[in-house]
């Protein structure tokens, strides 16, 4: 069991409950944590919907309708584990997910409307977006079981299996028909 040392004595850094104690550092960093990815889903919920119009196929813009009502749902999740820890649900911006939106924009300008090679783009923008999404809640599910609240790892880990399998599903949409399309076609 760890021990912290204070003034020359050891002190017990768990709980009865298994959550460690003493961790106000940590805590803090898993609030901003939050904070971040809090802003980071709000601020999808609106670039998605420019991406959706951006998109050729209907088989992407299917997809990306299915994850921004999922998306909404995970904001919601997110205010669930801000009460957990008895916080207020506020966002801090998130740099990160602000220059993934900013290339995913500046894919759909530097493509051609209609075109699969735009859908490549936007596949790839979007997964760039999973990727980081799965790193930052695989994460907070971690820090939430050593901070000992089981809930909000679970209201966490949920949100991150949706994550993985948007993934998964941009990677079988791209590889299904779009990549190979994109390859046939010519440069204008």
């Amino acid at each position: 069991m760890p021990t912290k040392k204070t003034n020359g004595t050891e002190k017990s850094l768990k709980t009865k409950s298994g959550a460690a104690e003493g961790n106000s550092q940590l805590e803090k960093f898993f609030t901003d944590s939050l904070k971040d990815i809090y802003w980071a889903e709000k601020a999808l919920t609106k670039a998605l919907p420019k991406m959706q119009k951006a998109a050729t196929t209907e088989e992407l813009k299917s997809a990306i309708e299915e994850h921004i009502a999922q998306t909404k749902e995970q904001v919601s999740r997110l205010e669930q584990v801000f009460e957990l820890f008895d916080k207020k649900p506020t966002a801090k911006k998130c740099e990160a997910m602000e220059g993934l939106i900013k290339e995913g924009e500046s894919i759909v300008e530097e493509t051609e409307d209609g075109s699969m090679t735009r859908d490549v783009g936007i596949i790839m923008a979007a997964q760039k977006v999973e990727h980081y999404e799965i790193a930052t809640y695989g994460g907070l599910v971690s820090l939430a079981r050593t901070l000992g609240n089981e809930e909000a790892a679970g209201i966490l880990e949920q949100t991150l299996e949706e994550e993985k399998q948007t993934d998964e599903g941009l990677t079988e949409i791209a590889e299904g028909k779009i990549n190979w399309a994109a390859e046939q076609e010519q440069e204008a």
